[in-house]
């Protein structure tokens, strides 16, 4: 019976994924609020009533492709900040992370570019509460270094904020550059990173 249970397990999580993965593939070219559920069984090859065995409507599927397409990037963006070495170094691993996960989930990156201002308000807050909990743990993260001793938690937060925000332009400018040439992305590279510089230095002569 468990060994059957397990079978029925795996092929829904199958058939979700495949939901995933055929909206996701439909909205390169439309937004999530013109998204028919019944355009993503079709892609799936599933009757339009087997959708609601995994998601309750387009706009909850879209809170799955929030999580989805952040969710990973959580533990990678903390280790990235915490990690030993200056802030220069730091700023080169974040961008080389940030061109990596653009190069290797580009879908995923451009769905969250147009989906952060769209129409569908779930998803707007479920990436809104992503983009929060990436700022709260870069601030936690800059907190363990000496460099900020003395700073107050909320200034912490804006300034972990503020790379945030930067990381998000950096990944809207490499999707942009991805179908261009390498000296293109380098180019993109070079500019984020002088960028990330000017808001450190600028966290160095900040008085409060």
């Amino acid at each position: 019976m468990s060994h059957t249970l397990g079978i029925r397990q795996a092929q829904k999580q199958k058939t979700r994924q495949a939901l995933l993965d055929a909206a996701l593939g439909l909205l390169e070219e439309q937004s999530l609020s013109s998204l028919g559920l019944r355009e993503v069984t079709r892609a799936v090859g599933v009757a339009p009533t087997a959708f609601y065995r995994h998601f309750r409507s387009t706009a909850d599927l879209g809170v799955a492709l929030v999580e989805e397409a952040l969710g990973s990037l959580h533990p990678m963006i903390e280790d990235t900040v915490s990690t030993a070495g200056d802030s220069d170094e730091r700023i080169v691993r974040a961008v080389e992370l940030i061109a990596r996960h653009v190069g290797t989930h580009p879908a995923h990156v451009r769905f969250i570019a147009r989906e952060r201002h769209g129409g569908v308000q779930p998803v707007r807050d479920a990436i809104r509460e992503q983009l929060a909990r990436f700022a709260e743990e870069v601030g936690h993260a800059l907190s363990e270094h000496p460099e900020y001793a003395g700073w107050s938690e909320d200034d912490l937060l804006m300034l972990a904020g503020l790379y945030v925000d930067h990381m998000l332009m950096a990944a809207s400018a490499f999707l942009e550059a991805l179908d261009g040439s390498e000296a293109e992305r380098e180019r993109v590279a070079r500019m984020a990173s002088r960028q990330m510089r000017l808001i450190s230095i600028g966290r160095r002569h900040w008085l409060g």
